[in-house]
């Protein structure tokens, strides 16, 4: 931990460290539970950062306070879900966190906890009333970060508590297209049982186009089978035969043409 930085507390290190007795002895001794270090970071926020809910729990009974914010709109609860830290989460929402809170770049505990792949503390966050398609400011939505990176898991949880499957970021891009881009097939399937649009997103491209250039074949298969065009053209009128030499990929979308032309 970077306590090089002034304003750092006995207590502050004794929560971030784990030392419960330490803790226990310095609030008794009159130490300020609410004071922020010049970053905005109180001892509540550095427990819930390091997941120590022992600590959490015990600050919480000498009048710790949720609201305090970091330089960058940090809040306790956002930290603990930054690093996966359920039983944390709970004690904090169960104390009056503020579930919507948000970093001044308008990511949410939801958020940061499917960019980390949390999934435990994904549902507790929905079951307490997470909006799932509460967006960063850029567009970003926790499903469309969860499919970036490749989290299957809470990309279903997600959708079946009602992210919306075809939220485009403000660069036009879509969770399955990103998925695509990566070859993350898990998260494709999880995404394709919900039918999102296979066409042409707002960016002038597909998620065929998309997997095609990745390179993966089972992508492309997967899509195909899905129903999506071989011959849809991306806004430079290029096929996504076009994008790429891999011959094996090649004759799939050539085998799926065939069929698109033969079947009425």
């Amino acid at each position: 931990m970077p306590f090089t930085c002034t304003g750092a507390t006995a207590l502050m290190v004794a929560s971030y460290a784990g030392h419960i007795q330490c803790v226990r002895e310095l609030v008794l001794q009159g130490a300020d539970i609410n004071l922020q270090r010049d970053s905005g970071a109180t001892a509540l926020f550095f427990a819930s950062q390091q997941g120590h809910n022992e600590i959490v729990k015990f600050l919480f009974e000498f009048g710790a306070s949720t609201e305090f914010t970091s330089r960058d709109g940090g809040t306790a609860l956002l930290a603990a879900c930054q690093h996966g830290h359920c039983r944390v989460v709970e004690t904090l929402l169960k104390n009056g966190a503020n579930i919507h809170d948000q970093l001044y770049d308008g990511a949410g505990a939801l958020f940061l906890a499917a960019q980390g792949g949390y999934v435990d503390v994904v549902r507790l966050l929905l079951t307490f009333g997470a909006k799932a398609n509460q967006p960063r400011q850029d567009g970003t939505t926790a499903l469309w970060i969860a499919a970036q990176l490749g989290y299957s898991e809470v990309v279903r949880v997600l959708l079946l508590r009602g992210a919306d499957r075809d939220s485009v970021r403000t660069d036009g891009t879509s969770a399955l297209f990103k998925a695509a881009a990566k070859g993350f097939n898990d998260v494709i399937e999880e995404l394709l049982k919900f039918s999102p649009t296979l066409g042409v997103l707002k960016n002038g491209s597909t998620a065929l186009h998309a997997a095609v250039l990745s390179g993966n074949l089972k992508s492309v298969s997967l899509l195909l089978e899905a129903g999506a065009n071989p011959v849809i053209r991306n806004k430079a009128n290029e096929r996504p035969g076009d994008l790429t030499k891999n011959e094996r990929i090649l004759r799939l979308l050539k085998t799926a043409e065939v069929m698109k032309n033969y079947l009425p």
